[in-house]
């Protein structure tokens, strides 16, 4: 699933919050915030796609999301991955390594977690 940066901006909130009321998702937002009829549209796009839910007190909604943010991040780098770099982990960090501006630290950081990975995949 891959999100329209409206919906995905949304679902940051709802990631942060967890559960939250219309006029909370409203208070979430920068100045100027988004009418609520433009957030109710995005919140049945969601429901429609399978990535909010809602509880329903009294007359009013509760939303929270039915997709982790991990999850969905997992699913839009993969997807980047196949589409920029032909599926390939060792060109996208190739890429990643010489395109951007990396301190040394930063490398050695990488390269410890990398390491890391190695050794616990090994237990």
């Amino acid at each position: 699933m891959e999100l329209p940066k409206s919906e995905e901006q949304l679902m940051n909130h709802l990631w942060v919050l967890g559960e939250a009321f219309m006029k909370d998702l409203i208070a979430a937002y920068p100045d100027p915030k988004p009418a609520a009829s433009t957030i109710a549209t995005h919140l049945k796009r969601l429901q429609n796609k399978q990535a909010v839910g809602y509880k329903t007190y009294g007359s009013v909604r509760a939303y929270y999301p039915l997709i982790s943010k991990q999850t969905y991040f997992s699913g839009r780098f993969r997807r980047t991955l196949k589409t920029f770099f032909g599926g390939s982990v060792a060109q996208f960090a190739s890429f990643f390594a010489k395109d951007s501006d990396l301190t040394d630290e930063e490398l050695e950081t990488l390269r410890h977690m990398i390491e890391q990975q190695i050794e616990d995949r090994k237990k």
